[in-house]
């Protein structure tokens, strides 16, 4: 096993790639959290009230000999509309901005250069952040893994199934 690799990235909801990312091979694992924001030790309500400067972002673990850094960004770029600013669907607000949060000059160089190749896909600009990794929070537990422990739930069925199923068709090699 090569030595693994950790991304922290900010698509609107966390529940949403959490669910596409649960389910890609090569993926060891995902943590709903909180991070870009002011307030020491944010919680749910904070983040959504926008006041903490958070957004909710995920850090999603791999090993890259087993799946590509092109595949998770590939994901990240599919599964949530970057070119909106501050909102993805009815989730509004900066705590739902589209962020990659990067820890060292080197991996922003590569978001970078995910950004500019994933503008080929997209008519509108991209509006994704490239933003310094500070503290990452980890959400409260009802936010870890939420799509596997709520399927029934009306968000999970009206907005993270049709993304799950478009990652699903679009990296069909990757995500199960």
């Amino acid at each position: 096993m090569s030595e693994l690799r950790t991304l922290t990235l900010g698509a609107g909801c966390f529940w949403c790639l959490d669910a596409v990312y649960q389910r890609t091979t090569g993926v060891t694992s995902v943590i709903s959290g909180y991070t870009g924001g002011h307030t020491p030790n944010p919680h749910y309500r904070e983040v959504c009230s926008g006041t903490s400067g958070h957004a909710e972002a995920l850090q999603v673990t791999f090993d890259p000999e087993i799946v590509p850094e092109s595949v998770i960004l590939g994901l990240f770029f599919t599964g949530h509309d970057p070119t909106s600013l501050n909102a993805q669907g009815y989730d509004v607000g900066t705590q739902y901005r589209s962020a990659m949060f990067y820890a060292d000059e080197e991996e922003k160089a590569r978001f970078e250069a995910a950004i500019a190749e994933a503008q080929g896909i997209f008519e509108a600009p991209i509006v994704t952040t490239l933003e310094p990794l500070g503290i990452f929070h980890t959400a409260e537990a009802v936010h870890q893994d939420f799509y596997t422990e709520n399927r029934n739930n009306g968000y999970c069925r009206v907005i993270i199934d049709p993304k799950l199923s478009h990652a699903r068709e679009a990296f069909a090699d990757w995500v199960s």
